[in-house]
């Protein structure tokens, strides 16, 4: 093959990376770029394809989870967000079936939940915030106390 059809290649998959900017296809990319210098060395179209293939797949296994972690470093939590894992306490009795709920963290209360409609529980216990669903933190009973 032309080095020229897999510069082509690449040139392509870096505008699909640029546009969704998901780490989707700048692994192919890489080996579209081995398979260029590859041709313009004179290899076969067979080699080419291998090490095509082969250059992808080993930037898709080996670096995409670096890179997946450090680009989620960056990302600041919000303050909802940041309540994710700490713990409150409970100030209504938190009853999915009768609606009601409410936790008090950093002065705040919230309506609090359960992940599961059978459980409840009682005030005065220490809760963990699992999620946070629109206006509501999802919290589950903690084994040790504040």
């Amino acid at each position: 093959m032309d080095p020229l059809l897999w510069l082509g290649i690449l040139a392509v998959l870096l505008i699909i990376e640029a546009a969704t900017v998901g780490l989707v296809t700048v692994w192919f990319a890489g080996g579209a770029l081995a398979a260029a210098i590859a041709s313009g060395a004179g290899a076969g179209a067979g080699t080419q394809w291998l090490l095509f293939l082969a250059v992808s797949l080993v930037l898709l296994f080996f670096t995409r989870p670096l890179a997946v972690r450090y680009m989620k470093r960056g990302i600041p939590r919000t303050n909802v967000n940041s309540l994710i894992g700490k713990k409150a306490v409970v100030i209504q009795k938190i009853d999915n079936l009768s609606q009601t709920g409410q936790v008090r963290i950093n002065d705040i209360e919230w309506m609090a939940r359960t992940e599961s409609d059978g459980e409840t529980i009682q005030e005065e216990s220490v809760v963990e915030i699992e999620a946070v669903r629109g206006v509501k933190l999802i919290v589950k009973k903690c084994k040790e106390e504040l």
